[in-house]
């Protein structure tokens, strides 16, 4: 990946998941980062990665929070001179329908998008500063479609979604590139935690989902999140990225083994 070396980079929820691999994969790119997370142990997680020889430095907070939001940017900028990168991806998990009151979607909305909105308005200040940057937004296939008692999490993904495309607008005139990428079903704790830590059991099942027949993993998501922040995608603006495994593209046939056009050439 070209221009990642030596760049700065913000990651929220950086401690688990596709966060961790985030933060991960900046490091052996020779990119300095700051996560924000809400959990006690993101020091244990600082202490590991500064034990291997990256530059990294961790802020406890809730994104939630404008303050903890701009202490997150405040503290990297003290720490590393600037920001290049930012990388908004903690959310609350909150899949509620008919049954959700307005403090889910009050704590919902206020982690993303507003979350990620705050954390751009201060980041993007010290990118401009500094000659541009790129800001990738985490959404989620679950932006795009309908899925039974979701209204909460599946609206402030699409509210991601249509966030992203607003703030490239915006910051286009300052070289900072805004892009989306959006997970179909990945090996995440969540996704642990419905298949009670039996991947192999579930996988064959929620496998026919996707194209490729098999769940993703974080590190692929990492993968897709370093290829829009580097100069390789130094053309690509208000886009999105599926990283499903085919899951957006298919239709109501599925993978068409039950179909009388399976097979057939």
């Amino acid at each position: 990946m070209r221009g990642l070396k030596g760049k700065a980079a913000i990651v929220s929820g950086g401690c688990n998941g596709i966060g961790r691999a985030v933060v991960d994969a900046f490091c052996n790119l020779g990119v300095s980062v700051t996560f924000i997370d809400m959990i006690d142990d993101g020091e244990e997680t600082e202490k590991q990665l500064l034990s291997e020889g990256f530059n990294v430095q961790f802020v406890q907070g809730d994104i939630a929070d404008e303050e903890a939001c701009r202490t997150a940017v405040d503290e990297a900028v003290g720490k590393w001179g600037k920001v290049d990168f930012l990388v908004n991806n903690a959310f609350s998990f909150i899949t509620k329908g008919m049954d959700a009151q307005r403090d889910d979607w009050q704590r919902m909305m206020a982690v993303g998008p507003i979350g990620y909105a705050t954390l751009a308005q201060w980041a993007a200040k010290s990118m401009q500063q500094h000659g541009g940057g790129a800001i990738v937004n985490i959404s989620s296939i679950s932006g795009h479609i309908a899925q039974p008692n979701r209204w909460t999490y599946n609206a402030a993904k699409g509210a991601v979604n249509q966030l992203t495309r607003c703030m490239a607008m915006d910051l286009a005139p300052w070289d900072i590139r805004v892009n989306t990428v959006s997970p179909g079903w990945i090996w995440t704790r969540e996704v642990q935690k419905a298949a009670d830590g039996d991947r192999e059991k579930w996988e064959p099942i929620w496998g026919k989902y996707h194209m490729l027949r098999r769940l993703g993993d974080v590190p692929e998501v990492a993968d897709a999140v370093m290829f829009l922040c580097s100069d390789n995608a130094s053309f690509i603006t208000a886009a999105e990225l599926p990283v499903d495994g085919g899951y957006l593209g298919m239709g109501p046939e599925g993978l068409g083994e039950t179909s009388s056009f399976a097979g057939s050439d």
